[in-house]
């Protein structure tokens, strides 16, 4: 499973091992523990990732191999490309821009859009240093 964290001014995007229900089982739990409101709704989540990085055109091949339309691409510009994601966000309110999406995709589509992520990210603060 994939998990993205939406905070006030940015997100993380992590590999969970456990499974989408039993993720969103416990989470829930803890919302009626300690008695926080927990709205869950499917919709989509987007971020960008740069064209050049490499493995971009394997995460193509991995999108057109999946037929369930899980995860999209779009060509933002010439350096960017927006992934999309079909998933479900949970929050406090139906209108909430801090909270969590989650998405269950091949582990090998998870790892890898894990790992391009991650490498956007060193690449983005190796050039803002």
């Amino acid at each position: 499973m994939l998990k993205l964290t939406y905070t006030e001014s940015s997100f993380d995007l992590e590999c969970v091992t456990l499974s989408l229900e039993e993720w969103v089982a416990q989470r829930v739990i803890l919302a009626l523990r300690v008695g926080q409101s927990l709205c869950i709704e499917p919709t989509t989540a987007s971020f960008l990732l740069p064209v050049d990085l490499p493995g971009v055109e394997v995460l193509r091949a991995e999108v057109r191999r999946d037929d369930r339309e899980i995860i999209a691409l779009c060509a933002c510009d010439a350096e960017y490309m927006e992934v999309t994601l079909r998933g479900s966000w949970l929050s406090a309110s139906s209108k909430d821009s801090v909270g969590v999406f989650v998405i269950t995709m091949s582990d090998r589509a998870e790892f890898f859009l894990h790992k391009l992520w991650q490498e956007a990210q060193s690449c983005a603060s190796v050039m803002s240093e």
